[in-house]
């Protein structure tokens, strides 16, 4: 296995690279969430050492870009899962969503990307979900011992059923644009009857019932939408954004009639890695971690930008 030397924060590594790049000239979708697994390992033993980064990886951590290693790196001490790896051969994405412990009592949330070119890490991007950073109301995050992910993320969809990146996309889209200034109108997608989502280790069921019924018109606006993934195999679209509240919202009617008082009386922003499971033209699931951002918080990870 041929070998590649390279330095991070100045300090040389060594890593091998991965099989599949080495023999067949590109990292294939085995080979991605082969380096998926070694990076989740690498990451609760505090040892990047024998990852294949790229020599100008760029790393982030709840919008904030860091020295790599830096953040949890430094705090994580176990993963507690079960995990969810997803990945798209033709973005060279990999998504990763685990939960895991800090400091060995704290638990959380993480979705990670990682950016994989010629077998090389070049950028790593995570979210991390706890208690102390959902201090504003209201707090969806669930214990890990109620946490259940789905794992029909993980399963390959019928090849004749499949819909291809481009007819994808539109159903996360349309998920946003339904969650912005809620009205009770589905937007541009399409759910299941038993479609719930996670967020932050919490299910919440009945995706549709919710949006019908107006309650998340608080959202001002759910923006800096970004589909960087799609594993057309598995079907499923992952995306980063952020979910704005004006804070001047009072009071509103839900569309049977009932008056509903906003949690939001300030300005604020949730930032959030979500992905989107979609089958027989409908969202049958979805997975979400995200944290408060300070308001109008920028994108540390612009859409469109060549890197």
């Amino acid at each position: 296995m041929r070998r590649t030397n390279f330095v991070i924060n100045g300090f040389l590594l060594l890593g091998a690279m991965p099989a599949a790049f080495a023999a067949a000239g590109a990292c294939d979708k085995a080979c991605m969430e082969g380096i998926a697994d070694r990076y989740r390992s690498a990451y609760v033993n505090h040892d990047p050492k024998g990852l294949p980064l790229a020599r100008n990886v760029r790393y982030s951590e709840n919008g904030v870009v860091l020295n790599f290693p830096d953040g949890t790196w430094d705090t994580v001490t176990k993963e507690v899962g079960p995990t969810l790896t997803l990945s798209d051969t033709k973005t060279g994405n990999v998504g990763i969503y685990t939960a895991f412990v800090q400091s060995h009592d704290t638990e959380g949330y993480l979705a990670v990307r990682l950016k994989i070119v010629k077998g090389e890490i070049t950028e790593i991007e995570h979210m991390v979900s706890t208690k102390r950073n959902l201090s504003s109301p209201p707090t969806p995050i669930g214990p890990h011992a109620e946490y259940k992910p789905d794992f029909n993320f993980m399963k390959a969809v019928d090849p004749a059923k499949r819909l291809s990146r481009a007819q994808l996309v539109p159903y996360a889209d349309g998920y946003f644009s339904t969650l912005q200034q809620n009205d009770g109108s589905i937007r541009g997608t399409a759910f299941s009857p038993t479609a719930s989502r996670i967020e932050n280790g919490k299910n919440f069921p009945e995706i549709e019932k919710g949006f019908k019924s107006g309650y998340y018109f608080f959202n001002e606006r759910v923006r800096d939408r970004d589909f960087f993934l799609v594993d057309e195999e598995r079907q499923v679209v992952m995306a980063r954004g952020f979910i704005d509240h004006k804070g001047v919202l009072d009071e509103y009617t839900l569309t049977d009639g009932t008056k509903q008082k906003s949690v939001y009386r300030e300005p604020h922003s949730w930032a959030f890695l979500e992905m989107f499971k979609i089958e027989d033209r409908r969202i049958t699931a979805v997975q979400a971690v995200f944290m408060g951002a300070p308001y109008y918080m920028p994108p540390p990870w612009p859409a469109g930008v060549k890197r």
